[in-house]
């Protein structure tokens, strides 16, 4: 197919990536059957990363995409049209056109872009002792605590509420005389003993790792307001797809906490998104950039969801692609999903680099025309061998291309030009300001302070406040220890009464109230394929 001499060469249902012998179309129909970008440090992977992400944002399909070096915001500016772009756009016989494209920064430090949070009940016991880097006992006991929040009504949405919970399943040192005072959160301990051996040591080391994670600036990702990912699936007025770029330099000095919130950010979006089949284009698309930090050490029972999430989110408008050095960091069980294929130079000066070299060589339809191991050891800096999905769903033959260049700046823009793109951005105010809602640190701390109801009839917050009228009304927030035989009667009659009405109350309020309780009250909690709640 030709195309015309223009630097935004694409057509309404193709992107233009590069050129060889013959055009490298990535087609947009089939793009959202994932794809994976790799190839040695100062090949050209981020260059890649960007023409593709410009190909998605003319036409139309929003992006999200991390950027590691800084390299990547430079997409917001304006392109310049220096010697090397002029020359490579005239071997590729494109008259070039600088652009930008309409660009939203995130952050979850919340210090060069706006800030990302998510609360601990969306994160999920899963994600959550990934991120920890937790044992399989350990993992077990959060397991326990996340099921007895969810029993309970306790909202988890930062660090605090988590640590007071994991406080309140710490079995008790003794058993306590006949006359000591009841314990409030006897109920919430019995709860989690029943799921099985809760000890001390154990919640003990799961506290420390969380001090590990606070000390790492974790604890500015978990709060409210909440990401909603709606948020990065905007167009500009142009109806060009927005660019959501999430700083991640600082990020990356935490690895797993790195991948985890990406790994998070990709089930929401499976957990979120109904099906739609496959589409004219993708809803978004996920560029998961030094991806191998995903897969390195992960569980066995974490990698079968992965795979999970990657087969079936393309279901749901949704193409991911991977960058990383090194094909070999990909699963085979994961590399099988990805059609798309940009393959950057490797170096092979070791066994393990010429092993990498051949597997990459292996993942492509061959080329009679090429020897592909070859090549690959030959590849100049943009040079790419590429091989995408064609009309009927298989991959093209492998063709030696020279990747286009950008349309928008390559390189970064300056602290000032960031500041400019974010006060101008559509969620400026949104998630600027964290709210502290009450949550479960307030409702264990309201038991123990006796100021709500007894642990046994009530739930704490908006669910507290409607067992104390409905308590005082039928005298079920009197102490055991105070009432007569027949009040013990009355009492446990009208306590089946009282989380009866309770209930039917609550229910029609979580369809009213805003946030994160507002979310979980009123309906049964159901966790999603990597442990975060179903918003259904």
């Amino acid at each position: 197919m030709a195309f015309s001499g223009t630097s935004s060469a694409d057509t309404e249902d193709k992107i233009l990536v590069g050129k060889g012998e013959q055009p490298a179309w990535l087609t947009l129909a089939l793009s959202n059957r994932h794809g994976l970008v790799t190839g040695a440090t100062g090949t050209g992977k981020t260059v890649t990363l960007q023409v593709m992400a410009e190909g998605f944002a003319r036409a139309g399909v929003p992006v999200f995409a991390a950027d590691i070096k800084g390299d990547l915001s430079g997409i917001a500016e304006v392109g310049e049209g220096k010697d090397f772009i002029l020359k490579r756009a005239s071997e590729l016989g494109l008259t070039y056109q600088p652009d930008q494209f309409a660009t939203v920064f995130w952050d979850v430090f919340g210090e060069q872009g706006h800030p990302v949070r998510a609360t601990v009940t969306e994160m999920g016991p899963l994600l959550l002792a990934r991120m920890l880097d937790l044992n399989d006992v350990q993992e077990g006991v959060l397991n326990v605590a996340f099921r007895v929040a969810d029993d309970n009504g306790l909202t988890l949405i930062d660090m605090k509420d988590l640590r007071a919970l994991l406080d309140a399943i710490i079995p008790e040192v003794a058993k306590k005389s006949a006359d000591a005072e009841e314990d409030p959160l006897a109920p919430i301990r019995k709860a989690a003993q029943s799921f099985g051996n809760v000890t001390r040591a154990t919640v003990g080391t799961i506290q420390r790792q969380l001090l590990v994670l606070e000390n790492q600036g974790g604890t500015k990702f978990f709060g409210e307001p909440a990401l909603s990912l709606q948020d990065f699936m905007r167009t500009d007025r142009d109806r060009r797809g927005m660019i959501n770029i999430l700083v991640a330099d600082k990020l990356l000095q935490n690895p797993r906490l790195y991948a985890t919130f990406l790994l998070w950010m990709l089930s929401e979006l499976f957990e979120e998104l109904p099906e739609v089949g496959d589409l004219a284009k993708p809803k978004l698309v996920f560029f998961f950039d030094e991806a191998h930090l995903l897969f390195n050490d992960a569980p066995k029972a974490l990698m079968d969801k992965i795979e999970q999430v990657v087969r079936l989110i393309r279901s749901k408008g949704v193409g991911v692609y991977f960058v990383t050095q090194n094909p070999l960091d990909v699963p085979d069980r994961v590399l099988g999903q990805l059609g798309n294929r940009v393959q950057h130079a490797l170096r092979a000066f070791t066994p393990r680099d010429q092993k990498a070299v051949a597997a990459a060589a292996e993942t492509f339809r061959p080329n009679p025309k090429l020897d592909t191991a070859k090549v690959i050891m030959e590849l100049g800096k943009g040079e790419a061998l590429v091989s995408f999905l064609e009309g009927n769903g298989t991959p093209a033959m492998v063709e030696r291309v020279l990747i286009r260049p950008p349309s928008a700046r390559i390189g970064p823009v300056t602290p000032e030009e960031r500041k400019a793109i974010m006060d101008a951005s559509p969620v400026k105010g949104k998630y600027d300001t964290a709210i502290d809602a009450e949550s479960a640190y307030e409702m264990l701390q309201k038991r123990i302070a006796g100021t709500a109801a007894t642990a046994e009839g009530s739930s704490g917050g908006v669910l507290g406040k409607i067992g104390d009228i409905a308590a005082a009304i039928f005298g079920t927030n009197v102490k055991r220890g105070r009432l007569s035989t027949g009040q013990l009667m009355a009492r446990n009659i009208t306590r089946s009464v009282t989380d009866k009405v309770v209930g039917g109350v609550a229910a029609d309020l979580g369809k009213q109230v805003g946030g994160s309780l507002g979310g979980s009250i009123g309906r049964s909690l159901v966790r999603g394929a990597l442990g975060g709640l179903l918003r259904r």
